[in-house]
This record gives C-alpha cells, structure tokens and sequence, in this order.
C-alpha cells in the first residue's frame, strides 16, 4: 500500500458553529455543508469535518475528545504578517512568537495558537532551508 495524500480529518468540537466561526474568520476557511447539514472547513484540496462532541458520526474514533487536535497549515502569507494578524486580533500566541520546526519537506517558521476547543494550532511558512 501506498499512500498519497491526506484528504480530510475530523475535529470533536464543542460547539460547530463557534469552531466554524473561528476557522472561517481567523484563518480564511471555507464552511460547507454536506450530507445531513454537517459542516466542514474546506481550504485547498483538503477539509476538516467538524463534529459535534455527543453527536459524533459513527464510525469515529475511539475517545472524541474536544482539544485533543494539534494541527499545522502552511500559509501563503508570510509567517511575519500572520502573527501580525493574530496579535490585532488579540489571540494569545504561544512559544513567544515565531519559532523553527521541522515540518514535513523542510524546515519551517511557526506561530501557535489555539482555536475555540483548545486544540493547538501552528502556521507556518517553509523556510528553504533544507532538512539536516
């Protein structure tokens, strides 16, 4: 077996309208609505499927927990602006600011943050700088 891509996952959530909000607001996402009105944030070629905590879709993972998710998106917009953005936005930023990781191709520049639900959000921007 050979995998390609990952194309959706899904986020327990405590409220989908509030995880909706935040996504759609603070990092450009697009809501959809699929199947019987559940909701997704669609960016790209991929989407996160939102489900609502006691309300899961079978099959689901074993323990749906809200918060639990520790995400990472690479942004167009310069990692700089991002944190920019998220500090006139008033949204407590961890780590001190930017910070160097290592993401899937490369090393990267990352901000973190976390949504609604608690779960840990990094942007980042891949810094060209190959992987040692």
């Amino acid at each position: 077996m050979k995998i390609n891509r990952l194309d959706h996952l899904v986020l327990t959530v405590a409220d989908v309208e509030s995880a909706c909000a935040f996504y759609q607001e603070l990092l450009g996402m697009e809501v959809i609505t699929f199947g019987n009105n559940r909701k997704a944030l669609l960016f790209g070629n991929q989407k996160i499927n939102l489900h609502q905590k006691g309300k899961e879709i079978d099959p689901k993972a074993a323990f749906p927990t809200c918060g639990s998710g520790d995400l990472c998106f690479i942004a167009d917009t310069p990692v700089e602006e991002v944190l920019q953005e998220l500090e006139s936005k008033k949204i407590t930023i961890l780590e001190g600011g930017i910070v160097d990781r290592t993401g899937a191709t490369g090393k990267i520049r990352s901000v973190y943050f976390r949504d609604p639900d608690n779960n840990l959000i990094e942007v980042s921007n891949y810094a060209n700088i190959p992987v040692v």
